[in-house]
């Protein structure tokens, strides 16, 4: 059993929540909804629960919904803070369920991390609150994953001037072994081949335009190389996500948030699934965010979900029979 957060409720999350089940209701995977069952019932039959274990039974008939109450009404569209505590609780008592092993996997309706900031969250978004969670904290990895490219950024939320001021060789190492680890543990590759992006502009051209590559990037990989991992750079990051080189590697560890997203987004959009790797549970999420602009529209693409869905339920069926 899966189980999904409720996310902001004045996003898209209600919506794409109702769209999910309408797919998956007759195939699974089976999912509860953590969160106020009145997002939902106005769209779709509701069975509001006493426990998870009652889920599995009725979901082919109605959502099963473990019930949370929000602070205020929502109107969609319009984002309030004083929902937050109810979009953190949500979270929070998700992992607590996958932690007493009462469900498999967590899946992450999009949150606002402006709307939660005003409420005293004091984290970046969801992934690092989850690892404090977990008891892990600075062990995440971000992993987006689609059908034509999983790619890892070694720095993720800041500002591209910090990003850079961030990467170290230790970083890039710590990056690649947990990417590599959760391939081999989570996706059953048993050798995964790790492309690196490099920095600057040709991969920095031997220093001519820019040193990163030599200073940073190339003694991590030679450092992962003896210790036997498939992974071979810097490359041209203008070059690597074309189809020839995509066929060459598993996974592209790049070294800033966008030149990895950028490709996966053009690529995958509608199935991009974001995965936190390094944690002891599994957890997915749309590549998306809360769509304020759309939400209460009826127009938003439940692809994704569906995706972070499906993956979630094969992830926890290949820890489980790793385990």
């Amino acid at each position: 059993m899966l189980v999904l957060t409720q996310g902001d409720p004045a996003g898209i999350g209600p919506e794409i929540t109702v769209k999910a089940w309408q797919a998956l209701r007759e195939s699974g995977p089976a999912f509860v909804f953590l969160g106020d069952p009145a997002l939902l019932e106005t769209e779709a039959p509701v069975r509001v629960l006493g426990n998870i274990h009652e889920a599995r039974t009725v979901f082919r008939d109605a959502i099963p919904v473990l019930p949370l109450s929000l602070a205020v009404p929502v109107t969609p569209g319009a984002p309030d803070s004083r929902n937050a505590g109810s979009v953190i609780d949500s979270i929070t008592q998700a992992v607590r369920l996958v932690q007493a092993g009462e469900a498999s996997a967590v899946v992450t309706n999009p949150i606002s991390k402006d709307v939660v900031k005003q409420a005293g969250f004091t984290h970046p978004g969801h992934t690092g609150y989850l690892a404090e969670l977990c008891g892990v904290p600075g062990q995440d990895v971000m992993m987006l994953a689609g059908p034509s490219l999983k790619v890892v950024p070694v720095t993720v939320h800041v500002a591209l001037r910090k990003a850079i001021e961030q990467l170290t060789p230790e970083l890039i190492i710590r990056t690649a072994r947990t990417t590599v680890q959760g391939l081999k543990r989570d996706f059953g590759l048993t050798n995964p081949r790790v492309a690196v992006a490099g920095l600057n502009p040709h991969a920095g051209e031997g220093g001519l335009m820019g040193r990163e590559e030599l200073d940073c990037i190339i003694p991590a990989i030679r450092t992962l190389q003896d210790e036997g991992m498939t992974i071979f750079g810097p490359l041209p990051p203008d070059t690597m996500f074309t189809p020839d080189a995509r066929a060459r590697y598993d996974v592209a560890l790049c070294m800033y948030h966008d030149q990895g997203l950028i490709p996966l987004k053009t690529l995958d959009m509608a199935e991009g699934v974001n995965i936190t790797l390094g944690l002891p549970i599994i957890r997915t999420s749309p590549d998306h965010g809360t769509a304020f602009d759309i939400a209460g529209t009826g127009k938003a693409d439940p692809s994704s979900l569906l995706a972070a869905l499906r993956l979630a339920a094969e992830l926890a069926e290949n820890r489980r029979k790793a385990s």
